[in-house]
C-alpha cells in the first residue's frame, strides 16, 4: 500500500489488527494525512481505527483466495496421475505387465504364467521365451513376492543395472542404503555365481 488514500471500502486488510484479515466497511479523510477506518472483523465486531502516513508500512492489501486452487501445472498433475495408476494398476488387473507391453502375448504363455507358475509357490522355474515377452518383469514380480525366491539371469550386466536401479528405488523409498544394497544382491543374482555357491 503506497498512500492512506489507496484505503478504500471494500478492501481486505493485514496489520490493522494483529493476525487478522479485516474488511474496511469505510474510510474517512480526517485532514490531509490521516484517515479514520472504519472495518469489519472476521467474527462480524465493527471497529475503527485512525490511520496515519506512518501506519501505511504496517498495511497490505490482502488477497482472498480460493480454498481449492485450479492454477497448478496440468501437465505435471497428468503426469502424477498416471504413474499412480501404473502403480495401483496390479489391483485391478492382474496381467498389467502383459497388457502393457509392445508384444501380444501368445494363450499359453499367459496360461503358463499366470495360471501355473504364480499360484504354485515355492517352486522352482526356468522361464523362457521370446524376446520381449516379459520374463524379466514376471521374474522380479515372483522374486519380490516375498516368498524365498531369487531373480537368476545368465546376463551379468543385467544383474548389474537391476541391482543398481532398484536398490536407488528402494532407497528413495526410505529404505537404508546399506540393507536396500544386500537385499538386492540377495535376490538378483547372476546364474554362474549362484550354481557355483550353491
Amino acid at each position: 500500500m503506497n498512500s492512506i488514500e489507496d484505503i478504500k471500502a471494500g478492501l481486505s486488510l493485514t496489520g490493522l489488527e494483529s493476525g487478522v484479515l479485516v474488511t474496511v466497511v469505510a474510510a474517512v479523510p480526517i485532514g490531509s494525512g490521516a484517515v479514520q477506518v472504519i472495518y469489519k472483523l472476521p467474527d462480524g465486531a465493527i471497529r475503527e481505527r485512525l490511520v496515519g502516513a506512518a501506519d501505511i508500512a504496517t498495511l497490505a492489501v490482502a488477497t482472498k483466495e480460493r480454498p481449492w486452487s485450479f492454477e497448478g501445472d496440468g501437465e505435471a498433475f497428468k503426469l502424477a496421475v498416471e504413474a499412480k495408476r501404473i502403480d495401483l494398476a496390479f489391483l485391478f488387473d492382474p496381467m498389467m505387465a502383459v497388457h502393457t507391453s509392445n508384444v501380444e502375448p501368445l494363450p499359453h504363455q499367459i496360461t503358463a504364467v499366470y495360471e501355473s507358475m504364480l499360484p504354485r509357490q515355492p517352486l522352482r522355474f526356468v522361464l523362457a521365451d521370446d524376446p520381449g515377452a516379459g520374463k524379466t518383469l514376471c521374474g522380479l514380480d515372483l522374486a519380490f513376492a516375498g516368498h524365498g525366491a531369487a531373480f537368476l539371469t545368465g546376463n551379468p550386466t543385467l544383474v548389474h543395472v537391476l541391482r543398481e536401479a532398484l536398490a536407488r528405488d528402494a532407497i528413495g523409498r526410505g529404505m537404508g542404503r546399506r540393507a536396500a544394497r544386500q537385499r538386492m544382491e540377495g535376490v538378483i543374482q547372476a546364474l554362474p555365481r549362484f550354481r557355483d555357491h550353491h
